[in-house]
């Protein structure tokens, strides 16, 4: 989700509620404690230079009962994250410590805002050696018969 949709889908709500990946939802007197921009500038296992950038929402339970995050609220420290720190309109990751700090990626489902999860991919598969995978063949697909020789695909 991009930051000019979570803007868009805020204007609709009263209440704000984040899911997690396994359903239950982020304690209702969260706090979103930063609203940044995260660049990192690599290098992948291929020799490509990249750089990516995201916006970034860091959640944190206090023991804060009295008091929760409403709609308008966060709207404010987002127009004043992007007015101060000059934040485009980039993709939001979203950081959620359970055990330890995790990075989710951000959904809506009409209600509540939904964690979603992330995955590691390597970046330069046709550069650094993994192998591609072999083709699936269909035995219906393998000629039978006499028809083995040289180059017939049989053998």
């Amino acid at each position: 989700m991009k930051l000019s949709e979570i803007k868009n889908h805020l204007q609709q709500l009263e209440t704000i509620a984040f899911q997690l990946p396994n359903g239950e939802l982020v304690p209702n007197h969260f706090h979103v404690t930063e609203v940044g921009k995260i660049t990192k500038h690599f290098i992948d296992c291929g020799g490509t230079v990249r750089k990516e950038e995201v916006v970034n929402f860091q959640l944190w339970n206090a023991n804060d009962y009295d008091h929760r995050l409403h709609p308008e609220k966060l709207m404010h420290i987002i127009e004043l994250s992007e007015k101060t720190l000059g934040i485009e309109d980039l993709e939001i990751e979203v950081e959620y410590q359970a055990d330890t700090i995790g990075k989710f990626g951000l959904d809506f489902d009409g209600t509540n805002f939904v964690l979603t999860t992330k995955q590691t991919d390597c970046l330069a598969k046709d550069n650094c050696g993994i192998p591609t995978e072999k083709p699936k063949l269909q035995f219906s697909d393998i000629p039978t018969g006499n028809s083995c020789e040289p180059g017939s695909g049989c053998c």
